[in-house]
């Protein structure tokens, strides 16, 4: 069977069992076409292909200045197909099998240092409504690791001002309680305050509005965030840096990582351990450059 036609059996076998997305099935297959282009300069198969010519393909596509998390996906669309190949007896061995492309590929998440973090919450202009609110907001995302969705749908409800808790939903509609540091508590009860001239008079359950009472989106925050990332001359700045932000702050100050793992709301404490990586890092880092003998 030639390499297109497997494909295809592939893609096919994968749209009805996992029900994928027609964008998601589209990057299977273009990862998939990329690795065969690559083979056919070696005059190869899919079937034939072996650890070198996977490490081969991997160099290639670093040196082509691939991002890590693309190279992190390509990794992922082969070991999708050559477990299909698998199960289905094309091979008796998976080329895949010894790859480890969460240590040797993905990218560590971009954080702020405690001085970059200062600097970002320092850009909001506090003698207007929307610079309290918006320095609210970011205080919030920073002192409780809060994804930008879960933060633009935070209700009054979920806000305990008196406990320094707040509840918020995450993925999975899994609700997570998340204590709140006293700046941001701060700045939580000046804001209460603003957020009444911002409704203008309507009603609203939402903790975090826009003038005249509109719901806050994400894509709108993510302008505001990215607005001010650029006056502190921070480049381009996410609300999910923030939340990297978070964590790696935690873990460098002693927080164990099944705390660390509840408070980001992770399913898996694996999805956690990245944070570790960035630690370490700096750990080594601060060694190479302190010790006498690094």
């Amino acid at each position: 069977m030639d390499n297109h036609k497997l494909i295809e059996k592939f893609i096919s076998a994968i749209r009805v069992e996992k029900g994928l997305s027609n964008n998601t099935l589209q990057s299977y297959k273009s990862d998939l076409k990329i690795l065969c282009e690559f083979l056919a300069k070696k005059e190869k198969h899919l079937l034939t292909l072996d650890r070198d010519d996977l490490v081969d393909v991997l160099s290639h596509l670093k040196n082509e200045k691939r991002s890590d998390s693309s190279i992190a996906r390509f990794i992922s669309s082969l070991r999708g197909f050559f477990r299909f190949a698998l199960t289905e007896g094309f091979l008796k061995q998976d080329p895949t099998a010894y790859l480890e492309a969460r240590k040797a590929w993905q990218t560590l998440p971009r954080f702020l240092s405690q001085q970059e973090v200062d600097k970002l919450l320092e850009q909001p202009d506090l003698n207007n409504d929307i610079g309290v609110r918006d320095r609210t907001m970011l205080e919030l995302l920073y002192a409780a690791g809060l994804r930008v969705s879960e933060l633009v749908n935070l209700k009054i409800s979920d806000v305990e001002i008196d406990a320094g808790i707040l509840s918020c939903l995450g993925k999975g509609s899994k609700q997570r309680r998340v204590p709140v540091g006293q700046s941001a508590l701060h700045f939580l009860k000046n804001y209460f305050l603003v957020r009444q001239r911002l409704l203008k008079g309507k009603r609203s359950d939402l903790l975090f509005v826009d003038s005249g009472g509109a719901p806050l989106t994400r894509q709108k925050f993510w302008k505001i965030i990215k607005g001010y990332g650029e006056s502190a001359g921070l480049g381009h700045v996410t609300p999910h840096m923030l939340r990297h932000s978070f964590a790696t702050a935690l873990l460098e100050n002693g927080a164990d990582l099944r705390s660390v793992q509840m408070m980001l709301g992770h399913s898996d404490i694996s999805t956690t351990q990245i944070y570790t990586h960035v630690t370490n890092d700096r750990l080594k880092s601060a060694y190479k450059q302190f010790h006498p003998r690094s």
